[in-house]
């Protein structure tokens, strides 16, 4: 089996790859030392990475991932596509300020370049696409917790994914392509882009404290929002690989429930032993106020997320110290 992943050198690309490759991994010992009654067949599959490296880092990319350094809008990318079984797409322009300053851009990253990725998907009979939607699609939403049907976009970027679902929808009709589309929430976890021109709030606040400096907060810090762990995101993944009930559905993927930018603040204050006042700049545009995914259809496929917010920070805490002791986080 075939795996590609598009935005490999990403955040949750470069997480999905270690995951993969870490199942593998499991995979051949027990095949090595089989218990006797083992019916366990080797495992079959490569992992082939594609980035262009524009948002994605080099390093993060997995060893054992056969990876290109290409972009999702060049044809290019077409004889990689041959042989594979399942895509996951991942790549794309995800900053919504940078959004808001080139909807050009955003536009040819995140609509031609994915209906390029269901083209050669097409083209080379893969089994089935799994592609990142967002959240966002919610920006004008006033339901809480918020389900898959009640679709607002309002910013550059939501729209643009919007237009990705519409392409995925018509690949399915007139060319049978199989799909999932996930909309993630806020995901967070090690790797998280922190080089951003508006960093994630976890990384950020993590870096800026252990600097001794102070964290910018945007706005009143009142702010709500649903974090995930990417590796409860990457456990629905794989069963989007395994569970045909998933084919042709849209899935919220978040933690069902959400807290303060002023919150997340504090529980980093408090794992970190750090209190330096942040500093309050004003809002930035085309934010939602609130997000809380309803996890209703994700749960009855017997997904659950996991992983508690504050041992989760915790880890972000530990691998982002460990980057900077090392230099790799100036």
């Amino acid at each position: 089996m075939k795996i590609l992943i598009t935005g490999v050198a990403g955040f949750i690309g470069s997480n999905l790859a270690e995951k993969l490759l870490e199942v593998k991994s499991q995979r051949l010992e027990a095949k090595e030392n089989p218990p006797p009654t083992s019916n366990l067949q080797p495992p079959t599959y490569n992992i082939i990475g594609i980035d262009n490296l524009a948002y994605g880092v080099k390093k993060q990319v997995p060893e054992g991932v056969d990876f290109h350094q290409l972009d999702i809008r060049s044809k290019e990318i077409y004889p990689l596509f041959e042989g594979v079984d399942y895509v996951f797409h991942l790549a794309a322009k995800n900053c919504i300020s940078d959004c808001q300053a080139d909807p050009v851009e955003t536009a040819e990253i995140n609509v031609a370049g994915t209906v390029n990725v269901f083209e050669a998907a097409r083209r080379a009979g893969v089994k089935k696409v799994i592609y990142a939607e967002s959240s966002a699609l919610y920006e004008g939403s006033e339901i809480f917790p918020t389900p898959e049907s009640d679709v607002k976009p309002e910013s550059f970027y939501a729209i643009s994914k919007l237009a990705s679902m519409y392409f995925a929808e018509a690949y399915s009709r007139f060319h049978n392509l199989r799909y999932t589309a996930l909309r993630y929430f806020n995901v967070y976890g090690p790797r998280q882009d922190y080089r951003r021109t508006i960093p994630p709030v976890m990384s950020a606040f993590i870096i800026k404290l252990l600097r001794g400096e102070q964290p910018v907060i945007y706005g009143t810090g009142k702010k709500r929002r649903d974090f995930v762990h990417v590796d409860d995101v990457n456990d629905f993944h794989i069963l989007c690989m395994n569970d045909p009930r998933t084919d042709g559905k849209v899935y919220n993927i978040g933690s069902g429930k959400n807290y303060s930018v002023l919150e997340v603040y504090d529980m980093i204050s408090e794992i970190l032993n750090i209190r330096i006042l942040p500093i309050f700049a004003p809002d930035l545009p085309g934010e939602a106020h609130e997000t809380l995914a309803d996890i209703t259809e994700a749960i009855k496929l017997g997904w659950s997320p996991k992983v508690d917010i504050v041992e989760g920070l915790k880890g972000m805490v530990l691998y982002i110290r460990k980057e900077m002791e090392e230099g790799k986080i100036q």
